[in-house]
């Protein structure tokens, strides 16, 4: 895991960690420019477990957000569009929107994001001036806090379903109290299931390369809600032939997915039929 700092592209951290000699490197979600905090990077057979990890992975935010302004990115680093006063807001109008956002069930995915149009990334399309869709996705907010106010800044806290937009919270928040807001600031401190407390800065590992090593944790810690299922050798060669394995259902009542293992290590991904004993890979993990 690393811990971004605010500026690169998560492209260009994976770059930098290629250079370092890794030669098949991924993620499980990538952190905007202005972003900072836990970017989760995937190693070798790890990388066949990005959509695992993003499809289910709850993300924890820390963020500032600034009112009176409205930019084309709806971030501090946008070309700014409107300014508006604020000075009609008051903290408790602020410490309610907030917590509106925990009623959220969909939001306005940002003109400037990797989200597709015709097979082309929304930013691509509005750095050519075309018109864009307006599309919304779904989002799932179990945690909004308001942390401290300080107007026009406000730092908040939020937990939130993988492909959450903070920036599109800050910006519809500023619409709602009709003065316009962009995000200044932004932390992940949590990306399941790994937090700030595992991760390592990049630049430290740049200086010190052992640092990469000491820091890379195993794969069956990014499935720890997961069944593990240890196989015989017999089982194992099924298993990398592509065909099922049989068990005698001892997990948990609703319990439908595993981490198959032989001798320890990862083998693959399985699911099963609710009320079936037959286990089928979904991801090999071998090599």
């Amino acid at each position: 895991m690393l811990n971004k700092s605010s500026g690169p592209t998560s492209a260009r951290c994976l770059t930098a960690l290629k250079r370092m000699g890794q030669k098949k490197i991924g993620h499980a979600g990538t952190l905007d420019p202005l972003a900072s905090g836990v970017l989760l990077v995937l190693l070798g057979q790890a990388t066949k477990l990005s959509s695992h990890l993003m499809a289910g992975g709850r993300k924890v935010y820390s963020g500032v957000l600034r009112l009176g302004q409205t930019t084309d990115t709806w971030d501090c680093q946008g070309r700014i569009l409107e300014e508006t006063p604020w000075s009609g807001v008051s903290v408790e109008d602020v410490r309610r929107e907030i917590a509106l956002w925990r009623e959220a069930r969909e939001q306005p995915v940002p003109p400037y994001s990797a989200a597709k149009h015709n097979g082309q990334p929304l930013y691509r399309l509005a750095r050519k001036g075309c018109d864009l869709p307006q599309k919304v996705k779904r989002t799932e907010i179990s945690q909004a806090d308001t942390l401290d106010v300080s107007l026009p800044f406000v730092r908040f806290r939020v937990a939130c379903s993988s492909g959450t937009y903070i920036r599109s919270l800050a910006h519809s928040l500023g619409m709602r109290l009709g003065c316009g807001a962009v995000l200044t600031e932004l932390t992940r401190e949590y990306s399941h299931p790994f937090g700030l407390d595992v991760s390592c800065a990049l630049r430290d590992i740049e200086a010190e390369p052992l640092l990469l090593t000491r820091h890379v944790r195993p794969l069956a810690d990014a499935l720890p809600e997961w069944s593990r299922i240890d196989l015989t050798s017999d089982e194992a060669e099924r298993v990398r032939n592509g065909l099922p394995v049989f068990r005698v259902r001892t997990e948990p009542a609703g319990e439908r997915k595993a981490l198959l293992q032989h001798r320890g290590e990862p083998l693959a991904l399985a699911g099963r039929e609710e009320e079936s004993s037959c286990w089928t890979v979904v991801r090999g993990l071998w090599s």
